[in-house]
């Protein structure tokens, strides 16, 4: 599913695009997503100015002075932009059409993304319960310590808590907690104050570096000018299972936690 550097590599790709365009309107061809799209989109969108392309977790805010698009791509859905139309194709649900002709298409075969508008985007129910961005400020080494206390839930299932942190997903939380060298398995609570200076920097360092490389493409994600990711080729121990791991050659092990595959290197991780 696109995580937060996917989104993130989207949104620096579309915002030259589309920043300063208007919409003229939104072509919904499949209105069964996660949630239906509203049926009045069109009507409250068409005329406004996309005033700044923004990310919040794993959500693009497309705002609009009064108002914001809230767009989330799901678990295989991609937003491409289009200077010009094309004949949409298999599972193209969505154009956000622009004056000039140009548009953005939300393709998404498994129909998880969603669009939402709010007329405030920070108190939306999706995201005016969620944790702190973690390349800001305000993820810092005390405050996942802090969060973590009396935890007993696994340390990965604790990265991965958007309301801890956002924009954690499976992949990175796996390379973040390997280069940590922290076992994904251990409670989040037990996990001494002085490992998590550098855990936090793993986060950050893995997501930064994946945001470098245009995201992960396992099998759907494409930016927005249609290319793949190429953080793939990085990846220490995801999707790695039986083979040596990069650094002491110990074969990397698969398990299953919280309902995820889950990777890491039983020597390095502790």
């Amino acid at each position: 599913m696109p995580e937060l550097p996917e989104v993130e590599t989207t949104r620096r790709g579309l915002e030259p695009h589309v920043v300063g365009r208007r919409i003229t309107a939104v072509e919904v061809r499949e209105p069964r997503l996660r949630w239906p799209v509203p049926a009045d989109l069109s009507a409250a969108l068409a005329g406004r100015r996309i005033d700044s392309l923004g990310r919040r977790a794993k959500y693009l805010l497309f705002a609009t002075g009064d108002g914001t698009l809230l767009l989330h791509l799901g678990m295989s859905g991609s937003l491409r932009y289009l200077p010009g139309f094309e004949p949409p194709q298999a599972h193209d649900h969505v154009d956000i059409c622009l004056e000039g002709g140009a548009r953005l298409r939300l393709n998404d075969p498994r129909r998880f993304g969603s669009l939402h508008f709010a007329r405030v985007a920070a108190e939306h129910p999706l995201l005016c319960d969620l944790g702190p961005e973690p390349l800001e400020p305000g993820f810092t080494a005390d405050y996942l310590w802090r969060t973590a206390r009396g935890r007993r839930v696994a340390i990965k299932q604790h990265l991965m808590n958007g309301r801890v942190v956002v924009g954690v997903g499976n992949i990175y939380a796996s390379e973040a907690l390997f280069r940590a060298g922290i076992r994904p398995t251990r409670p989040a609570g037990r996990i001494a104050r002085a490992r998590f200076p550098r855990l936090v920097d793993a986060v950050r360092e893995v997501l930064a570096e994946a945001i470098g490389h245009g995201g992960t493409t396992l099998r759907n994600f494409v930016g927005g000018d249609g290319r793949p990711g190429y953080f793939r080729q990085e990846l220490s121990v995801y999707e790695r299972d039986g083979e040596p791991c990069k650094r002491c050659g110990t074969a990397i092990r698969r398990t299953v936690l919280g309902q995820r595959a889950t990777y890491h290197c039983p020597r390095c991780q502790r």
